[in-house]
């Protein structure tokens, strides 16, 4: 049963605390009064109604109370901005005075379990925070009279939650996971006849020798690295085909009562399978000298993806692309404006292939931008298309595009550099350099939690 209005959180033990406690800090005031808007909650409200659309269910009065939506909003805005994990956030909310009276609970009552807040974010998902996110932007507009009249657009890489991948590593990872599934699923099953054989020991030596061959530097240990990734390869082959063995056997066996438990876990066990021999072909094909596409690099993240972005201490990252808009009233120096809900793809995809989502979330919120910048990596015919109500005067695209005269441009190169900051920012100050959410479900999830909140201390700064 969604509840999205909190409790009284006043109490008799308040009046015991001194005045300079009782109030706020601030830039938590502020924000306070933000988050006071019911129609900011409005999605979450939406987004409920749907589920109980599609289950057949009704919203109201159905199952037991969920943790009033309130204060789970305030409580992922504290996480953002502090960088907290879900076990520190609460530990951190229940000792302080300032962030109970800001997330709306009482002295006398229980911060919700980090399990609570950390089930909800994967259900209310990427979508709901988006159109939170339009909500506010939405109130800047109507409250503090914001006119965005210049775009700034540019992509990064969020980072996945995963190792630093290699074939070996994988391998390693691989042959244990199928170890453990199958220990689990043999438990379900009286009488298993298959049985997956743990390789991890095998497989680590393997990856110890790895290393002791880089180690010496010399011209053939090339070729033994891939000698040595063929053999760790072929040792994952083996445990996956007999995982395949095992589950066929347990969907066979599933009869009578625990038979749903048994499905699902041969399916999970089949799953990883299918991703342990994706390793195994992977390492094959680098063997063979054949080109790898769409590389997995981790078997806990399969969205995960190598991207190259070029730079010099990174060449290569693994994670997800998201594009940053952030519209602004002015191309001054230091302007800062609201960031749109960010668009992102599966996979590596180009700059342009990015642009027409943008496009239409800020056709979408009414807002008509009289200039728009981009780096190099925009193509100039695309991007036009794109926006086909800018006329190409009023689009500059670094080394490809650049009209106008030279104080035109160079305002402009000068306002595009801002962007590169802001995304610093967002990286430093709001937990956008590495999403702790597996999937590209999860990546779009954390980084609209990001987006949000800074969008909540610039209208914060932005209200009188």
């Amino acid at each position: 049963m969604l509840r999205l209005a909190a409790g009284q959180v006043e109490s008799l033990w308040d009046e015991v605390l001194p005045p300079g406690v009782r109030e706020l800090p601030e830039d938590l005031g502020r924000i306070d009064g933000l988050l006071a808007d019911p129609r900011l909650l409005a999605p979450v409200a939406g987004h409920w109604e749907r589920e109980a659309q599609a289950s057949g269910r009704s919203s109201v009065g159905h199952g037991r109370p969920t943790v009033a939506i309130e204060t789970y909003v305030r409580l992922m805005v504290v996480k953002q901005r502090s960088g907290w994990g879900y076990e520190t956030l609460v530990r951190e909310v229940s000792d302080s005075l300032h962030l109970r009276r800001f997330c709306l609970i009482a002295l006398d009552e229980r911060v919700p379990h980090e399990s609570t807040v950390r089930k909800l974010t994967r259900r209310l998902g990427a979508e709901t925070v988006d159109e939170i996110t339009r909500a506010v932007i939405a109130k800047a507009s109507r409250e503090t009279r914001f006119v965005g009249r210049a775009v700034r657009v540019d992509s990064t890489v969020i980072e996945a939650d995963i190792r630093y991948p290699s074939d070996a590593m994988l391998a390693l990872q691989g042959t244990r996971a199928l170890a453990r599934e199958a220990r689990k699923l043999s438990a379900l099953v009286k009488g298993a006849s298959v049985r997956v054989r743990d390789r991890s020991r095998s497989v680590g030596k393997t990856v110890r020798a790895i290393s002791r061959t880089l180690g010496r530097r010399t011209g053939q240990a090339k070729d033994q690295v891939i000698e040595l990734n063929s053999r760790a390869g072929a040792q994952i082959a083996r445990s996956a085909r007999e995982a395949r063995r095992l589950a066929a056997q347990v969907r066979k066996a599933a009869r009578g009562r625990g038979a749903q438990a048994k499905l699902r876990a041969a399916s999970k066990l089949e799953e990883l399978a299918g991703r342990c021999e994706k390793v195994s072909a992977q390492i094959d094909r680098r063997a063979r000298g054949v080109k790898i596409t769409d590389r997995l690099v981790s078997l806990s993240d399969p969205d995960a993806r190598p991207i190259r972005k070029g730079k010099l201490g990174r060449p290569t990252e693994f994670g997800f692309v998201a594009q940053i808009c952030e519209v602004t009233e002015n191309t001054r120096r230091g302007a800062r404006g609201f960031i749109l809900p960010a668009a992102s793809l599966a996979g590596n995809p180009a700059e342009n292939s990015l642009l027409p989502t943008t496009a239409t979330e800020l056709e979408a919120l009414g807002l008509r931008p009289r200039e728009l910048v981009g780096d190099g990596g925009f193509q100039t015919g695309p991007t036009l298309e794109a926006f086909p109500e800018l006329a190409p005067e009023q689009i500059q695209l670094s080394g490809r595009h650049e009209p106008g005269s030279k104080r035109t441009r160079k305002r402009r190169a000068r306002y595009r550099t801002g962007i590169e900051g802001r995304i610093s920012h967002l990286k430093r100050g709001y937990g956008l350099r590495r999403t702790r959410l597996k999937g590209h479900d999860g990546a779009k999830t954390w980084t609209g939690w990001a987006i949000l909140t800074y969008n909540l201390d610039t209208l914060a700064i932005r209200t009188p």
